[in-house]
């Protein structure tokens, strides 16, 4: 094996934004060969026509000899991934992911893998709301976080490859609970989409002339619709995974919103004032 190389062979199961990105940014560069799997096959010939993968193939033959398989599919199918993977794999191997989700999901992964192979959660902050391998830059993590989330199962080795695969594509890597990472991310991250989707549904349900209503849209809905504008199947997945955290963050949203209404109710406006003072300087220091 190339000492200068991570890997010998990753298999990049899903070879959409994520996946995509992953093996484009790892090809020649972390691994000496790099296969993308996927079931769409206009994905597999996109993937190969924009040179993010040395071959394609199919499940069992893909990963057979893998010393990295990155299942990079939506959270609702990464178990089923994994279980149909997991008599394929070569000892040794390590098998890692990209989900969204992780708290009892890693131990559902977990219970899947074979002995003598390894599991290293893991979520890269990273992505637009394109999708599929036409949206893919070998590029996209760069100045990113990727955090990973191993259980005391994990073996150390595994993880410390995973965390230098990742710091080779330009990621700064965390190490956090997997339930932690659930409660961070309901809010930060699965939370403002549902408010994006439900402002758009909002505005589609008003039910008389929504065609002017988005005509004399500005800058502040198209931020939204940015966000609405992202995979429904991944991020349907997402939310119920999550649901719990999601639904929690749901509520504190909601007696956010009740509390700002009231004091537009009572023309509170010092409190208006202080709530949007506070909510601007949060958003000063995001940028």
């Amino acid at each position: 094996m190339n000492r200068e190389l991570l890997f010998q062979r990753i298999a990049v199961i899903g070879v959409g934004l994520i996946g995509g990105s992953l093996a484009g940014a790892c090809r020649g560069r972390l691994a000496a060969r790099v296969v993308g799997l996927d079931r769409d096959q206009i994905h597999l010939n996109q993937a190969i026509a924009l040179g993010l993968v040395d071959e394609v193939g199919d499940l069992p033959t893909g990963v057979a000899g893998a010393d990295l398989v990155v299942v990079a599919v939506p959270v609702g199918a990464i178990v089923e991934v994994v279980r149909a993977t997991a008599p394929h794999l070569a000892p040794g191997c390590i098998v890692t992911d990209v989900g969204s989700v992780k708290g009892d999901l890693v131990d559902e992964v977990e219970r899947e893998i074979p002995p003598g192979r390894a599991y290293v959660p893991a979520h890269p902050i990273a992505g637009t709301e394109r999708s599929g391998p036409e949206a893919a830059a070998a590029g996209l993590f760069h100045e990113s976080l990727c955090v990973l989330t191993p259980s005391s199962r994990t073996p150390e080795e595994a993880l410390k490859k995973v965390m230098r695969l990742w710091e080779g594509v330009g990621s700064h890597v965390v190490l956090m609970d997997p339930f932690r990472h659930d409660q961070i991310f309901a809010l930060v991250s699965h939370l403002p989409h549902v408010v994006a989707y439900a402002l758009i549904g909002t505005v589609l349900n008003r039910g008389d002339g929504e065609e002017e209503l988005l005509q004399f849209s500005g800058g502040g809905l198209r931020d939204f619709t940015r966000i609405a504008a992202s995979h429904p199947i991944m991020w349907r997945d997402i939310l119920i995974r999550n649901r719990s955290e999601v639904l929690e963050s749901i509520n504190r949203f909601r007696q956010v919103l009740e509390r700002i209404a009231e004091m537009i109710r009572t023309q509170d406006t010092v409190r208006l004032v202080q709530e949007f003072q506070r909510a601007k300087e949060a958003g000063e220091q995001l940028r």
